[in-house]
């Protein structure tokens, strides 16, 4: 099975959340075609184990002990991100210097209940829907940051969340259909 771990806040200026330090994490766990997208926590990684929550706990409790610190860990298949990609939630929408396109992945369920589309009072984005634990936003960059959205995001969904842009989310599925079986 092809996955991605997801991996909340990783900043490249912390030398122990480096691609190749991830990297060694995950291959020291035993998983193959271990591969990272852009330098944000995106760890493609290939294993035989059918059990995500038993992979997302395998690897939130080797990185504090291997780089010193904690990060939740949201993992999906190959299969998962093509049916999102498939049900092309941002249809109509562009992605333009002025607005941003995200996805917003959950680690569990939300128990928040929402009417989608749902506009953010006196804020510029807005919540397309709830698509399979991955919830896409628009954000226009005129009157929002994409941090003031996550914010918020995290007020109503709680901090097992992770966000990446709708480019990050195709580069991610590009670069996982690309490795060979």
């Amino acid at each position: 099975m092809k996955y991605v771990a997801l991996l909340r806040g990783i900043t490249p200026l912390n030398p122990n959340m480096h691609n190749d330090k991830l990297r060694e994490v995950f291959e020291e766990l035993g998983f193959k075609n271990v591969q990272t997208v852009i330098s944000s926590g995106n760890v493609l990684f290939e294993s035989s184990s059918k059990n995500i929550k038993a992979l997302e706990t395998s690897v939130e409790k080797i990185l504090p002990k291997r780089l010193g610190f904690t990060s939740t860990t949201i993992i999906r298949s190959e299969e998962e991100l093509q049916r999102l990609v498939e049900q092309n939630p941002f249809k109509g929408i562009e992605d333009t210097p002025k607005s941003r396109l995200n996805v917003t992945f959950l680690k569990n369920e939300p128990k928040t209940k929402l009417n989608y589309p749902y506009h953010v009072e006196n804020k510029t984005y807005e919540l397309l829907g709830v698509y399979d634990r991955a919830i896409c936003s628009v954000v226009d960059l005129s009157g929002s940051k994409t941090p003031d959205l996550m914010g918020w995001l995290e007020k109503q969904f709680g901090k097992e969340i992770t966000t990446r842009t709708w480019k990050t989310v195709h580069r991610i599925l590009k670069k996982m259909e690309a490795v060979k079986n």
